[in-house]
């Protein structure tokens, strides 16, 4: 297949480059590189610096029969920023994944892989683990953002009969995530111990998340890659672990010493997530290989060595 990843250069996109070139595809990836990084690039991948708002570059890119499949990854991924500047994020969230949609359409391209948001489209939810039949109330302008762009898709799978695949994530972590950032609790606490600095956890901790690790989440992608009419997907693990739980057992990984110190909760973020993966278990045959512990490992052991060559 030809695929065109957007945000191929970022966490979750660049695995999924990394994979489908090793699975014989032929990938090119856009990204803007503001949050994404050159280093996580594939050089088995075209690159093109860019971004997904800009119609004329991404019709260039879909030129008629040059593209199967578009895996949309790239995004504005901080809730707390969407909270923070709706506008901004709907530019990025909304409007940049109409302006990729109706080039696919201009340019023959019947086939979306995207990435949605399962932590973050159900709000707080009314049962335990969430399906895909769940309520979508989402709390925050990212979730929106998400909700919208999937009913979006369903107009373009309706009236133009696009394939879509929607994979509504769980709390992605894993290898080559932002330490830097404002998002990604288990980058960021991974990070900072390792430089010995002082994690805070917001609020008491006690929140709840569905972790998924980036390994599992790329094959959920290729999975969906050939997948025909229109599907909606939850990629979690159908467990919850708390980020008091993800602060000791990285403090146990790291061998660091810090104390466990909470700061005030954000807006926006919700109390309790965690997802059913049975409907993509049926379909698709995926389940969730990676165990926490086992994932926070090989987390701690990347960034470890980024430290390493760093200095």
């Amino acid at each position: 297949m030809r695929i065109l990843v957007t945000g191929g250069a970022g966490f979750i996109g660049s695995h999924i480059v990394d994979a489908c070139c090793l699975a014989g595809h032929t990938v090119t990836v856009l990204d803007d590189l503001s949050t994404g990084r050159r280093e996580n690039l594939s050089p088995a991948a075209a690159f093109i610096e860019g971004d997904v708002r800009d119609g004329a570059l991404v019709d260039r890119i879909l030129h008629q029969g040059e593209i199967d499949v578009v895996c949309h990854q790239a995004a504005q991924i901080d809730v707390r920023r969407s909270v923070a500047d709706p506008v901004f994020d709907a530019s990025i969230n909304v409007l940049g994944a109409l302006t990729l949609f109706e080039a696919c359409i201009r340019n023959g391209v019947g086939r979306v892989v995207f990435a949605s948001s399962g932590g973050a489209i159900y709000g707080e939810q009314e049962y335990f683990p969430a399906d895909e039949r769940h309520p979508t109330r989402p709390i925050s302008p990212y979730g929106i953002a998400k909700l919208v762009t999937e009913q979006y898709l369903y107009y373009y799978h309706a009236v133009h009969g696009m394939h879509v695949v929607n994979l509504r994530y769980a709390n992605v972590y894993g290898p080559r995530q932002n330490p830097e950032g404002e998002a990604g609790v288990v980058a960021i606490f991974t990070g900072k111990m390792l430089r010995g600095e002082q994690p805070i956890i917001n609020g008491d901790g006690r929140q709840t998340r569905d972790y998924v690790f980036v390994g599992d989440v790329v094959r959920a992608n290729l999975l969906a890659l050939d997948r025909e009419g229109w599907n909606i997907y939850n990629v979690g693990t159908g467990v919850e672990s708390d980020v008091n739980t993800i602060f000791s057992t990285l403090r146990s990984l790291t061998g660091v010493s810090c104390d466990q110190r909470h700061g005030e909760g954000k807006k926006g973020e919700q109390r309790r997530s965690v997802l059913d993966h049975r409907h993509i278990s049926e379909d698709l045959g995926w389940t969730p290989a990676t165990d926490l512990e086992e994932g926070l490992r090989l987390t701690v052991e990347f960034f470890r060595a980024a430290q390493r060559h760093a200095t």
